[in-house]
């Protein structure tokens, strides 16, 4: 009885008791170190506010610095344990060369989505059009980017087919230029036509008088004369000032009152008269 008693004793003393010991040690680390990464995370975060830099990149870097301070605690939690970290060490090399033949697709999206933050050819709220897609950007995030577009449809488009293609950022610019088309008929004077619609254009709301509005003959074609319409506008009043234009183009033509452009043909309905033979084919006849 005594044997065992004393069997207990040791189990509870030398086993147990260092290594419940250890357990809220471990425990301990992991809730201080935790809380002292989200504190320090934060104050990086504050800091890099101050600094006007993009809300994508500073997300990239707090996620950055707090993975690497988080493994950093755990392998101290480890040594702690008594665990050997650089078993430990190896084992992480191990996973990551297998998640790494795994998840080629994934990674390429990430490295895709670092190239993103870093060369910036667009940012959050930046009007593009790429992937075959048209919208606002909404979110920038580690694999995928968000896009919502005119027609309230949000679409997630993975970072590495994004970057690969061809990018149009509509938001760089500070203005853009509408180019539109006219087609009158035959028999409205093109000067008169393009000095009507001069001063109608150039009456639209948030149209730039520098470059001033033109009205241009592009060519002469079969319905007649086509004339380009061609005003600036700053960038946030693209969408009216295409509208407006499209409509003051209309309605200058209802007012002038010209006619629908149509292609004609002329049609020469008379005999034809028979050619004259020659004195050698009338002897030989």
């Amino acid at each position: 009885m005594e044997k065992h008693l004393l069997n207990l004793d040791n189990l509870i003393n030398n086993i147990l008791m260092p290594f419940g010991l250890k357990v809220l040690l471990a425990i301990a680390i992991w809730v201080v170190g935790s809380m002292a990464v989200n504190t320090f995370a934060k104050v990086i975060r504050r800091m890099l506010n101050t600094r006007l830099l993009e809300p994508t990149l500073v997300n990239y870097a707090i996620s950055a610095i707090q993975v690497g301070l988080r493994i950093f605690l755990v392998m101290g939690i480890l040594e702690v344990c008594g665990v050997p970290t650089t078993s430990f060490a190896a084992m992480i090399g191990a996973v990551g060369v297998a998640l790494g033949v795994a998840w080629s697709g994934l990674l390429s999206n990430f490295a895709a989505g670092v190239f993103l933050v870093v060369l910036r050819p667009f940012k959050v709220g930046d009007y593009i059009s790429a992937a075959g897609q048209t919208g606002s950007i909404t979110e920038i995030g580690l694999v995928t980017t968000t896009m919502l577009t005119d027609n309230n449809l949000r679409v997630t488009i993975g970072n590495n087919k994004l970057f690969s293609d061809i990018i149009i950022n509509y938001n760089v610019q500070p203005t853009r230029r509408i180019d539109l088309r006219c087609q009158i008929a035959y028999g409205v004077d093109p000067s008169a036509a393009i000095e009507r619609l001069s001063a109608n254009v150039a009456k639209i709301a948030n149209v730039l008088e520098t470059p001033a509005p033109s009205v241009l003959i592009v060519e002469f074609n079969a319905l007649g004369t086509l004339l380009a319409v061609r005003v600036h506008a700053p960038t946030p009043s693209y969408g009216q000032v295409y509208n407006d234009t499209n409509r003051i183009i209309a309605a200058t033509c209802a007012e002038a009152g010209w006619p629908a452009p149509a292609a004609y043909q002329v049609i020469n309905q008379g005999r034809i008269a028979p050619t004259p033979q020659s004195p050698e084919l009338k002897q030989a006849d």
